[in-house]
């Protein structure tokens, strides 16, 4: 009884959580529209500074929030009966509109700097940017390739998962600092009088929009890197195949065997020894993807 307490107190912690990093997200895009719409031109298609306020907008919205949404889809409790494929194709859906944003809000600003003969690409924040979107659409590529296609041998997804993981949680961060080097760039310039350093009411409520963000990309890195929220690798620990026996779909149960003498009966539970036995089987996804 006390682990089933201690379970629905984790859970509890873990929906608080994931509210509140979701309103701190919907903040974040509020805050965008309301610095677009009250203190610049709005949003417009026509070469004027509307067109460049596409940017911060799509950028919050699909690099910042939806790209944290798609980091934190597997740890959704009530999403571990639903099979892991499904869950894949979440993941990726999620992080292909994501770049589809990131990629508008781009072209928004080179065409309003071509239109106003602004320079392309002299800034850190703009040099930044870009390698965070390439590396973005290679991890994207590779993702789909490896993890979500059949093909990919189980071995070259249990090497790949810690570089996806890692490489993906450094740029959803890169891409919050790109971002706060954005705000203050744009603030430094477009605030003219009075001053930023004036500190009028859009500079406190684009700070305030930058701290927000720090917020957000925090929770969302603090969920993505607990063990215990991890999707649990019940499923594989289930059948325990003699090698040589598992059907074409099913990749990693068979190399289950060998990686542990422990008994079945301790596989099955969640123990944290079963865990820990099929944590790297896990780590690469690996359930049938038939």
């Amino acid at each position: 009884a006390a682990h089933g307490a201690r379970k629905m107190e984790d859970y509890g912690r873990f929906l608080a959580l994931l509210a509140s990093t979701l309103l701190v997200g919907f903040l974040s895009v509020i805050l965008s529209l309301v610095w677009v719409f009250h203190y610049r031109e709005g949003l417009s298609w026509d070469g004027s500074p509307g067109e460049f306020n596409w940017h911060p907008v799509l950028i919050i919205t699909g690099f910042v929030f939806i790209q944290g949404i798609a980091i934190i889809v597997y740890r959704l409790p009530w999403t571990w009966k639903c099979s892991k494929l499904l869950m894949k194709f979440i993941h990726a859906g999620l992080n292909a509109i994501a770049m589809i944003l990131a990629i508008i809000s781009m072209v928004a600003v080179f065409e309003f700097h071509n239109a106003k003969n602004i320079p392309n690409m002299y800034s850190l924040h703009s040099w930044i940017g870009l390698t965070a979107v390439i590396f973005y659409s290679l991890q994207l590529f590779l993702g789909f390739a490896v993890f979500l296609l059949p093909f990919a041998p189980v071995h070259l997804r249990v090497a790949l998962m810690p570089i996806h993981v890692y490489s993906g949680l450094t740029i959803f961060a890169t891409v919050i600092a790109t971002a706060l080097m954005g705000i203050t760039e744009k603030l430094i310039f477009a605030l003219k009088n009075p001053a930023y350093s004036a500190s009028p009411p859009e500079a406190t409520l684009v700070n305030c929009l930058g701290l927000l963000l720090v917020v957000f990309g925090s929770l969302i890195l603090w969920m993505a890197s607990r063990p215990h929220w991890k999707r649990p690798p019940a499923e594989n620990a289930k059948i325990l195949r003699p090698i040589g026996a598992t059907p074409e779909g099913t990749e990693a149960e068979s190399t289950m065997t060998n990686s542990s003498n422990a008994d079945k009966s301790d596989l099955r539970g969640n123990t944290e020894a079963a865990r820990k036995q099929n944590i790297k089987f896990d780590e690469a996804g690996q359930r049938s993807t038939m």
